[in-house]
């Protein structure tokens, strides 16, 4: 279920950065219109889901496996990253796209590219250094990992 949920919304902030490079590079209004309000609907019905669907999942998967939750360094940077951009879609890219539609839908221009792009590209950044660290695991234990041996077979 984690990598499914982490999957699915590594896909979709792929599809959100394609419709905000849209947005901020095209010339037609209603190319731009159609494009925030995509991802309105992306932002409002599927991340936050799968951003709590990622966190609770990933958050089950430490405490019941070997790797627990501050066992590991990069188990530890993962909740702690999954917790950020969790945050930062619910305060930051959500609100940005609710602007942006809100302009455009009045017949305006898109009022900041970076409203629609800035979330985008840094959450993509965050999953792809989350990918790269459940498959590399470096780093080794945290301090309380060390102190405290796993007791999983």
């Amino acid at each position: 279920m984690h990598v499914i949920a982490s999957a699915g919304w590594l896909g979709l902030t792929l599809g959100l950065l394609a419709l905000g490079i849209t947005a901020a590079t095209t010339g037609s209004a209603g190319t731009v219109e159609a494009s925030v309000r995509a991802m309105k609907l992306f932002a409002d019905w599927l991340l936050l889901p799968l951003a709590f669907l990622t966190l609770l999942s990933g958050l089950l998967l430490s405490l019941g496996t070997k790797w627990g939750l501050a066992r590991y360094r990069w188990v530890y940077t993962k909740f702690w990253l999954t917790l950020a951009t969790t945050t930062a879609t619910v305060f930051a890219l959500r609100p940005g796209v609710n602007s942006a539609v809100t302009a455009v839908a009045a017949g305006g221009p898109l009022p900041d590219a970076g409203d629609v792009l800035f979330g985008p590209v840094v959450s993509l950044s965050a999953y792809v250094f989350m990918t790269v660290i459940s498959v590399l695991k470096p780093r080794g234990k945290t301090r309380r990992g060390r102190r405290y041996p796993q007791t999983f077979a």
